[in-house]
């Protein structure tokens, strides 16, 4: 929400300072004195270029994801990831820029092990400040169902997020732990003025209930925030809460109607990058080719039919990365053993998924949707899950918001229904900076491996 926003700019202010800082420390280490005004503006630019580097590395990086934030090892297994390519990047910017002179050997030595030091002190900082000092926003929750727990739960163990819950309203038995739970409606507007709460998180639907509309109606005078659990669990987690939304949810969240624009953008942008990518996948291709050849019998390349938009059949095309005549259409686990050596490399970069470039330039993909799935599956999985056909509204995607997710999802109809809240939500939110930005995700996943 809005409350997060401010902390992630508020860690790129404190980033900015530490940077520039940094820089102005480095020119007094290394010549001695005060740097002059001549020998700022000296340095200012290129370092500047760097900056900019280092912050898209960080955000590919997840540096500025608060979740890590209180994760000390991930966090700093991160860092130094990204210091690693930061300084790489920066070292090749000044040794090969032939406009650059200043002498970047010495001073982008010093700037690095200076702005490390102080980036760390300044995150950690923050980091603690997240945990233990800064205020939280106080919810009330009315009405309770599975997902209210599950949202109770989850905000326990995030406190960095800054909500704290102070009680839940509700006429049937509840049982959470270390949590107040008032049953009697009609004193909600006495519990909300005791105590200091700031927004109201509506479980129960006004609509439906007379009583409660009155009630809510008369709490309108405390100047609270109201707003419906929904649109609180999708900000809070980037997924749709498939339990509790209906027929008419789709209706006003999934029109294409004012989407025209963007589709045209989006399909220009997704034939500039196969332009940009398509030399990358001729160079890579032979030895890709070559390798997988030597690792396995069988062809390179793998083809299989999948359903594209509006369930059209799309043949779609991957290095091969399973041991030729294996059931590729069994779901795949994480220690499979129909994926060849080579093949679990692939799919950790994310690499077996590069000859889908001519599908998105034929059109029948795009860089960033819901993940094609086979029509046999499709079909199986609309019996059991609700609104699954609705993920194939739009182009499927070589990557995804599910893919950039942090989970892994199995075959169950648990993680297919969690797989389904990440696409609904892509579908609702979709725009060209959302995409951009789950690509940027996707490059980390291909940097660390981490694929699946």
């Amino acid at each position: 929400m809005v409350q997060n926003k401010i902390k992630q700019f508020i860690l790129l202010l404190g980033d900015l300072v530490v940077f520039y800082g940094s820089l102005y420390l480095t020119l007094f280490v290394r010549y001695g004195q005060l740097p002059s005004k001549q020998l700022w503006q000296q340095h200012f630019l290129p370092f500047t270029a760097v900056f900019v580097v280092w912050i898209i590395i960080f955000y590919i990086s997840e540096l500025y994801n608060l979740n890590f934030a209180i994760n000390n090892r991930k966090f700093y297994r991160l860092s130094f990831r990204s210091f690693f390519s930061g300084g790489l990047i920066a070292a090749l910017f000044f040794y090969l820029n032939p406009h650059i002179d200043i002498t970047p050997k010495t001073n982008l030595a010093i700037f690095v092990v200076i702005f490390a030091i102080f980036f760390l002190l300044w995150r950690n900082f923050y980091n603690w400040s997240l945990k233990s000092y800064l205020p939280k926003e106080h919810l009330a929750i009315v009405g309770y169902n599975e997902l209210v727990g599950e949202l109770v739960a989850d905000l326990k163990n995030k406190p960095h997020l800054g909500y704290q819950i102070d009680f839940l309203v509700s006429e049937q038995q509840v049982d959470q732990a270390g949590l107040p739970v008032y049953s009697n409606l009609e004193n909600l507007k006495k519990y909300l003025g005791q105590k200091k709460i700031s927004t109201v998180v509506l479980a129960s639907d006004p609509i439906r209930s007379e009583k409660l509309n009155t009630i809510l109606f008369e709490c309108l005078s405390l100047k609270l925030n109201f707003i419906n659990l929904s649109h609180f669990y999708e900000n809070m987690t980037g997924k749709v809460p498939i339990d509790i939304i209906n027929k008419s949810w789709f209706l006003e969240n999934l029109t294409e109607g004012n989407k025209s624009f963007y589709d045209i953008s989006k399909r220009i942008f997704d034939i500039l990058l196969s332009i940009i990518l398509l030399p990358f996948l001729f160079i890579l291709a032979p030895f890709i080719a070559i390798i997988i050849k030597l690792d396995s019998k069988g062809p390179v390349f793998f083809k299989q039919l999948r359903l594209g938009k509006m369930g059209k059949r799309i043949n779609v095309v991957k290095f091969r990365t399973m041991h030729y005549n294996a059931n590729s259409t069994k779901p795949t686990d994480e220690n499979d053993e129909r994926i060849t050596n080579f093949g679990r490399f692939l799919r950790k970069t994310r690499l077996d998924e590069l000859p889908q470039i001519v599908n998105v330039l034929k059109g029948e993909m795009s860089f960033v949707g819901p993940r094609p799935e086979r029509p046999e599956l499709v079909k199986e999985l609309e019996k059991v899950v609700p609104f699954y056909k609705e993920r194939m509204l739009v182009k499927p995607g070589i990557t995804g918001w599910d893919q950039i997710s942090n989970e892994y999802h199995s075959p169950s109809y648990k993680d297919t229904m969690k797989k389904l809240q990440y696409d609904l939500f892509y579908i609702k939110n979709r725009a060209l900076p959302l995409d951009i930005s789950i690509i940027l995700k996707t490059l980390t996943t291909m940097l660390a491996r981490s694929g699946r």
